[in-house]
C-alpha cells in the first residue's frame, strides 16, 4: 500500500481555501500512485482557530467531508479525512448527544465510510479544545487493503494505553492526524516513533503546516515502520510524504522480535 501524508498549509478559519488545498493534494497524490491519502487534524478550519469552531461545525455528511471524499473517490484512492469539527446532533445516525467533536473519518477508495473516530484525549493546559469539544468514547478499527487500521488524533499520542488496546485488537497500521505546534518538536518526533516501537506496527503521523495567531505547526509528517525507523519524512513547509507499506513487514518483525508475547498483565 502506498500512503501519502498531505501536509497542507492550513489557514485559520479559511475553510473554503483549506478544503481546496486538500482536494488538490488528494489529486496530486493520486497522480503519484497513492492508495491512501491522509489529511491533518482539523484540516478545514485549523486547530487553533477556536473562535471558528462553531460556525465551521458540520455533520459527517457535511460540505468539507463531502468535498474531499468525492475527490478521493473520483481518483480511486482511500482517504483519511484528517478531522473536522463535527456537529454531533446533526450527524445522521451519530451518537445520541449534542455538542461538537474533533472527528476523523476513514473512507475506502469508493467513498464508503469505514470508520469515524472522535478524539479521545482533548488537550488540557487551559486549551479551548477541552472547553469546546466532547471527547469520543469509541475506538473503531477497519480493514484497509491488507492492513487492519485505526485512527488516533494528535494529543492521543501521549497515552500509550490507547495504542496497546488497538494492537490487542489486531491493528497493524496506526494513522495519526495532528496539528502539533512549536516548540514541542522533540515530542512530535519521539512519541509516534515510540508508539511504533512498542507496538511493532506502522505509524503514519500527518501534521499540518502553517502559522496561527499564537502558534506555528511543526510539520514533519513522518511514516514509521514496525522497528520505529522513519521511512519517509519532511520539514515544516507544505509537502506530500510518500511511503510504501508492506503488511508482511509487520508480521516478520513481530515474529523475529516477539516482544508483544512477553507482556505480563
Amino acid at each position: 500500500m502506498r500512503v501519502a501524508l498531505a501536509q497542507i498549509d492550513v489557514e485559520g478559519a479559511a475553510v473554503d481555501a483549506n478544503v481546496e488545498r486538500a482536494v488538490a493534494a488528494i489529486r496530486e497524490a493520486a497522480d503519484e500512485g497513492a492508495d491512501l491519502v491522509c489529511l491533518p487534524e482539523l484540516f478545514n478550519v485549523g486547530f487553533f482557530a477556536f473562535d471558528a469552531y462553531q460556525r465551521a461545525a458540520e455533520p459527517l455528511e457535511g460540505p468539507s467531508l463531502s468535498a474531499v471524499r468525492d475527490a478521493a473517490a473520483e481518483e480511486g484512492v482511500a482517504l483519511l479525512a484528517g478531522s473536522v469539527v463535527e456537529d454531533l446532533a446533526e450527524t445522521e445516525g451519530g451518537p445520541d448527544e449534542e455538542g461538537l467533536a474533533n472527528t476523523s473519518v476513514l473512507f475506502d477508495e469508493d467513498g464508503q465510510r469505514l470508520l469515524a473516530y472522535r478524539k479521545h484525549h482533548l488537550f488540557g493546559y487551559e486549551s479551548a479544545e477541552s472547553q469546546l469539544l466532547t471527547p469520543g468514547e469509541r475506538v473503531p478499527t477497519a480493514e484497509l487493503g491488507e492492513f487492519t487500521a485505526a485512527v488516533t488524533t494528535c494529543y492521543d499520542l501521549r497515552f500509550p494505553e490507547l495504542y496497546r488496546e488497538l494492537v490487542e485488537r489486531g491493528v497493524d497500521l496506526l494513522l495519526v492526524p495532528s496539528a502539533w505546534p512549536y516548540p514541542r518538536v522533540e515530542h512530535w518526533t519521539l512519541l509516534p516513533q515510540a508508539r511504533a516501537v512498542e507496538n511493532l506496527a506502522y505509524v503514519a503521523a500527518v501534521n499540518g503546516s502553517g502559522d496561527f495567531e499564537d502558534a506555528e505547526l511543526v510539520g514533519r509528517s513522518t511514516v514509521y515502520d514496525p522497528w520505529g525507523n522513519a521511512v519517509a519524512s519532511t520539514g515544516d513547509q507544505p509537502s506530500i510524504v510518500y511511503a510504501d507499506l508492506d503488511p508482511e513487514r509487520v508480521a516478520t518483525v513481530r515474529e523475529e522480535f516477539p516482544a508483544l508475547d512477553d507482556r505480563r498483565h
